[in-house]
């Protein structure tokens, strides 16, 4: 299953992601890594890899609807069937997600349908919550609405920080995000473009506490 891969930072995700393939343990092939900052890191790890990159750049002031579109373009061009955000910190709008509908996930640092939106870790303390977690979902038109697929919970500690509970979290996102892109691949988990249905064997299993 060939994936194109959005970024926006340090590609943490990315990395989890090549490493599952490499293991075997994840039947996709990354065909392309989009960026909508030039500087990421995530850039630099994919061409060393030989990965084709693209940086869609959007800044203050630009127009956001023409950027939509180099965007669905860009991607188009690389022929993916699965597009997957792994911190890409960008809201996609219609161009894209008509293209690709149904095709795209993404991971939240967040147990959904609680703290959607860029501060999952901060607003998980600020909520008081003792569990919070990361979550794969579908990327439809809101931000952080769409089905869900699989999820990992981590516990809260009480002198955590947003950086210290991110960083756990993150640890969970580098096992689920890899595992639900094999899943898709080998059919386990079907995506629906029209009915947007998920179908999993053991739903219960998505979702685990790991020892602290």
């Amino acid at each position: 299953m060939d994936v194109v891969v959005l970024v926006s930072g340090r590609g943490s995700n990315l990395r989890a992601i090549c490493s599952a393939i490499d293991a075997g343990s994840c039947s996709a092939n990354v065909v392309g890594v989009i960026s909508d900052r030039g500087k990421a890191a995530a850039l630099e790890f994919a061409e060393a890899r030989g990965i084709p990159t693209r940086t869609v750049s959007l800044h203050k002031g630009d127009d956001r609807d023409a950027w939509n579109r180099s965007l669905a373009d860009e991607v188009a061009s690389l022929k993916p069937d699965l597009v997957v955000l792994a911190g890409f910190m960008r809201v996609l709008g219609a161009p894209l997600l008509d293209r690709f509908p149904g095709q795209i996930i993404n991971v939240h640092p967040a147990l959904l349908p609680s703290f959607p939106g860029h501060n999952g870790p901060q607003d998980a303390l600020d909520g008081g919550v003792r569990i919070s977690g990361c979550t794969v979902h579908i990327v439809d038109a809101g931000v952080d609405t769409g089905p869900i697929l699989a999820q990992a919970a981590v516990p809260v500690l009480a002198n955590d920080t947003a950086e210290t509970l991110h960083a756990r979290i993150q640890i969970q996102e580098h096992q689920i995000l890899p595992r639900v892109i094999h899943q898709i691949a080998i059919g386990a988990i079907t995506l629906d473009p029209l009915t947007v249905s998920t179908s999993v064997a053991d739903p219960a299993r998505s979702l685990s506490v790991p020892d602290v």
